[in-house]
């Protein structure tokens, strides 16, 4: 009887069960291992349990993990949102989407794989920090230095003129990638080589971060909390300074052990007095290179095969390239400026488009739908 008749019967719904879960079937498993096992519980009294009353508790421990498995299973699925009618924060006018079928998909792809499947690609300037605040402009990393006490007015002016030349050009909609790439090194070593010429102090920098105006993003708390809540691995990539980066999130007390920061870090003498930068330089156009050098990073993610990447240029969206095994990868991108010009081609680019938003709200509400 264990092998065949009932037990068979009972092998038969739980298989049927773990590959088209219903509620039929899961009723139908537990009424049945309820009835055959008063069965034998009527039919026999060893003191010992029988090899059949043994596969029975077997059994049933299998059925009720196919079971929840099921529940669980039909629960994700049921999850999968419809952006308007279950995420109100997609209803906002400043979030763009070309395809929203597309994104629902992905979305849902990110809901079932969980936290343990996820990982976090992100830039920091302008992306995590703000643009703006009531109509002023908010520092980068590089700014804040640019804007401080610890350089001359001389070497400001300087760094301005730079600004001025080359960020044009940075988002200049008619130049493609490729004729904006060397322009950007030009800038970086320049501004680069006048900070060395200041003889930055390293113990200065955490007043100067305090002094400044810069900001991050309306919602950061939550979004590094949980992540860290999680332990879901987050990767800032950025082309600004790295000691002012790691500076502003400390600061911010979001600086957890779930985060790593691959940046332009400074390389400073005995004194603390700064002397060059280390490494090979990052710039917002050169991220596919620094992702492929990355890749040992990555590789100690090979579970983490669905994506969040947030960012706010053409360059950002390289930055998951040094990830082998992408499974999922949702791409969430900030215009901040030139809108008129850049919205098209930043909507066939990113899945979705932040327009002037300086919050973390949409990343949120799909953090909130995974974990």
């Amino acid at each position: 009887m264990c092998v065949t008749g009932p037990w068979g019967f009972a092998r038969g719904l739980v298989r049927l069960y773990l590959e088209t879960p219903s509620t039929a079937l899961c009723a139908a498993i537990l009424v049945f291992l309820k009835q055959e096992e008063f069965s034998f519980a009527s039919a026999a009294a060893p003191a010992k349990p029988s090899a059949c009353m043994q596969a029975l508790r077997l059994w049933t421990l299998l059925a009720t993990y196919a079971v929840a498995v099921g529940q669980n299973q039909g629960q994700k699925n049921q999850e999968c949102p419809k952006l308007n009618a279950q995420m109100p924060e997609f209803q906002k006018k400043t979030v763009h989407i070309k395809d929203p079928g597309r994104v629902e998909e992905i979305i849902c792809g990110l809901i079932k794989g969980g936290a343990a499947k996820l990982q976090i690609i992100t830039d920091f300037d302008m992306t995590l920090s703000r643009f703006s605040y009531n109509g002023k402009r908010c520092p980068t990393c590089h700014n804040i230095i640019d804007n401080s006490k610890l350089i001359t007015e001389e070497c400001r002016k300087k760094l301005l003129q730079l600004k001025e030349t080359y960020y044009a050009i940075e988002i200049d909609p008619a130049l493609t990638i490729e004729e904006k790439y060397p322009y950007m090194v030009e800038w970086y070593n320049k501004s680069h080589a006048l900070l060395i010429e200041q003889g930055l102090q390293k113990d200065k920098f955490a007043e100067i971060v305090r002094e400044s105006d810069v900001m991050l993003k309306e919602g950061y708390e939550n979004f590094f909390d949980k992540l860290s809540e999680h332990n879901i691995p987050v990767f800032i990539f950025s082309a600004g300074i790295g000691d002012i980066l790691e500076e502003v999130i400390h600061q911010a007390g979001v600086y957890h052990s779930n985060v790593k920061v691959v940046s332009n870090f400074m390389d400073f003498d005995e004194n603390g007095i700064l002397k060059g930068f280390k490494g090979e330089l990052i710039h917002v156009y050169n991220k596919h290179d620094g992702a492929l050098k990355n890749t040992e990073y990555f590789k100690q993610l090979k579970d983490n095969s669905n994506i969040i990447l947030l960012g706010d240029s053409q360059g950002d969206l390289s930055m998951a390239d040094g990830v082998a095994n992408v499974e999922h990868i949702l791409k969430i991108g900030y215009l901040n400026d030139k809108v008129d010009e850049l919205l098209e081609k930043y909507m066939d680019s990113y899945d979705i488009v932040l327009v002037k938003d300086e919050s973390l709200e949409v990343a949120n509400s799909i953090l909130q739908k995974i974990l």
